[in-house]
């Protein structure tokens, strides 16, 4: 895919990602935005996204994304990056009135669901895919630092199991550009507030192991999180630390987002294929971290879960 020949020509284009934006996301959007802006001046570009964190606020291009959703005459192109239609929710009405619709992702659940599509699964985050279709020639630090943010938080800062020897490289090419990496890291991936570590001790407290001790759930309820005054942003990095624990190999987050209906969040070793988890379930995600929305009770998507983890676990000891 060459990015300037797709939207050669085009006077008005528009940028979006998934709900609730992750480092991947928000850095994709950004990275793409500021290139455009840089390479196809003659086009009005705009990133459209649900109020991304705060902690990606020193970010080129943070203040410029717009947060609501207005009516708008139909773009000429239309990006969907890290996500499928579905998971655009609010910006998709612009993704599907669109001339042309540009998918770019890594998903390994994403078919594709534009009329271009650029779709890698073995590559580690989208940001990884738009380094390469950029190219290191049209880098500078802008570029560089929210491209180096995706791949941070996808990648568990090279931590993952979707880290790969190029993957280092780019990370190091990025770098190369100047920016506070190391402050980066630590402000956008490890630091939390005072409140999200309460909230964060108290799911680590209330959490059960089950499945002889291989798989690990916890809940925080709408009644919990109205007490410590958080929000869904608060949760992140909950599941992850869950995970984290010995022996544990697959880990389950769920948090209440109306009566009987949870999101739900899967974090796993090599033992377990979570997105085929969540894809039973109407989700997805990469192998090793998906997700999907339940609804029933608090057991019985536990239950419902435990079928599907229990069976691979089953068949790698068989």
């Amino acid at each position: 895919m060459n990015l300037l020949q797709e939207v050669s020509g085009a006077k008005r284009i528009g940028i979006s990602g998934h709900v609730r934006p992750d480092g991947d996301c928000v850095g994709a959007c950004l990275s793409l935005w500021q290139y455009l802006q840089k390479y196809a001046p003659e086009a009005q570009t705009t990133v459209y996204l649900e109020q991304p964190p705060e902690i990606f606020s020193k970010l080129t291009g943070y203040a410029q994304i717009v947060t609501d959703f207005p009516e708008e005459e139909p773009f000429d192109v239309f990006f969907a990056l890290d996500c499928n239609e579905e998971r655009l929710e609010e910006s998709g009405k612009y993704f599907r009135a669109a001339a042309k619709r540009i998918n770019i992702d890594h998903h390994v659940s994403n078919a594709g669901c534009g009329d271009v599509n650029l779709v890698l699964p073995q590559v580690g985050s989208t940001c990884e895919v738009l380094y390469d279709l950029i190219g290191e020639d049209a880098l500078d630090q802008g570029i560089a630092e929210t491209l180096y943010t995706g791949i941070i938080h996808d990648t568990g800062v090279f931590q993952y199991s979707n880290t790969t020897p190029e993957t280092m490289r780019k990370g190091a090419v990025l770098i190369g550009y100047g920016f506070d990496f190391a402050a980066l890291i630590q402000e956008t991936f490890y630091q939390k507030t005072y409140l999200q570590s309460q909230i964060m001790g108290r799911a680590l407290m209330e959490s059960i192991r089950f499945m002889d001790g291989q798989c690990i759930v916890s809940l925080v309820d709408q009644k919990v999180m109205d007490f410590y005054q958080v929000t869904p942003k608060d949760l992140d990095g909950i599941v992850n630390q869950l995970r984290n624990i010995k022996g544990i190999h697959c880990a389950i987050f769920m948090y209440q987002t109306d009566e009987r209906e949870y999101k739900v969040s899967l974090r796993s070793d090599e033992l377990v294929n979570v997105s085929q988890v969540a894809m039973e379930f109407g989700g997805g995600g990469h192998v090793r971290a998906a997700g999907c929305t339940m609804r029933g009770t608090f057991h019985d998507c536990v239950n419902n879960l435990s079928l599907h983890i229990e069976k691979q676990l089953l068949e790698q000891e068989s």
